[in-house]
């Protein structure tokens, strides 16, 4: 198993949960992504633990940031299974370790649910809450969280990951959406979260990316409903089916992680040498804000990257 930790700004709970993380399982490798913060000791401090760090030269949201430290550990890490989590405080080692222990054993898609009671902030409450009922309607199944940052991949499914769409927090539900449609299973495994401050850290942006993840539920309800209506659903499902195999198939193409040049190192256009101590460089380009970072690949060691002069890729 390898522990994906996006980040922006980024606390000193960072090394709390990569210690406690070490201390129950000292061969975890991690990969932390940095989604454009400001220079954070924190992220010095996690390289020099071991952790490969990855950094965007500016924000591009939660879902870029996924899918960069999804497609390095593609490339580097092959056949490895992949956890993400928050790295504000709110998920433990244990229930990452769980989470890891029921990808392995099932080979599916296995999210951490919080229990939506009491101890969840009211304004988290009441979007999971609205968020549970949309998704049963669009899709016809029940996740009990949706908005979960915790999340387990099987190996054999990060390259799908890389074709979905979505930059920013919509990706994450988009991910449950196209599971849904290409059939494949989510598992749900009870969690402990702790939320300080009434979940202050969160850089969820309430009415904005609450307005893209409702726009992404709407849409595919249309089209689920639209199906049902002409008699078609099944075999428009088995077609999206087979365009989301298709699209998996590409890997890291469409999304924000370009493949890097078989045989050695891509050029990363655009961004000076520098960034934190052993970092991995990743920058924007003019591709829309996917941006490229290319390959010495190491998988769970620290790695040393000056970018290359601009250039072709």
């Amino acid at each position: 198993m390898l522990l994906l930790l996006p980040v922006y700004q980024p606390s000193a709970h960072l090394a709390v949960l990569l210690d406690e993380v070490r201390a129950a399982a000292p061969d975890t490798r991690v990969v932390v992504v940095d989604d454009g913060s400001d220079s954070a000791p924190v992220l010095d401090d996690a390289a020099a633990r071991g952790c490969v760090v990855l950094r965007h030269g500016t924000n591009r949201g939660k879902g870029a940031a996924l899918k960069t430290g999804i497609g390095h550990v593609a490339r580097s890490c092959p056949g490895v299974d992949v956890v993400c989590a928050d790295a504000d405080g709110q998920h433990g080692a244990r229930d990452i370790l769980r989470v890891a222990e029921r990808v392995e054993r099932t080979r599916r898609i296995v999210l951490g649910v919080r229990d939506v009671g009491r101890k969840m902030p009211l304004r988290s409450r009441f979007g999971n809450t609205v968020t549970q009922s949309l998704f049963r309607a669009a899709t016809g199944r029940a996740v009990r969280d949706t908005q979960t940052g915790l999340r387990g991949y099987p190996a054999e499914l990060l390259d799908w990951l890389l074709a979905i769409p979505g930059e920013r927090f919509e990706y994450e539900m988009n991910v449950l959406l196209y599971a849904t449609r290409a059939g494949h299973p989510i598992e749900q495994v009870p969690i402990d979260t702790t939320y300080l401050g009434t979940n202050a850290s969160s850089h969820f942006g309430s009415f904005s990316d609450a307005t893209r993840i409702y726009r992404q539920l709407l849409r595919f309800a249309a089209r689920r409903g639209t199906r049902s209506a002409c008699g078609v659903e099944g075999r428009g499902e088995q077609r999206d089916q087979n365009d989301d195999h298709a699209a998996g198939q590409l890997g890291g193409l469409r999304p924000g992680v370009a493949a890097a040049r078989p045989g050695g190192a891509s050029r990363v256009p655009g961004i000076p040498p520098g960034g934190v101590g052993a970092a991995e460089a990743v920058t924007d380009d003019d591709d829309g804000g996917r941006g490229q970072y290319g390959g010495d690949a190491h998988c769970g060691t620290r790695v040393v990257r000056h970018a290359e002069p601009p250039g072709d890729a």
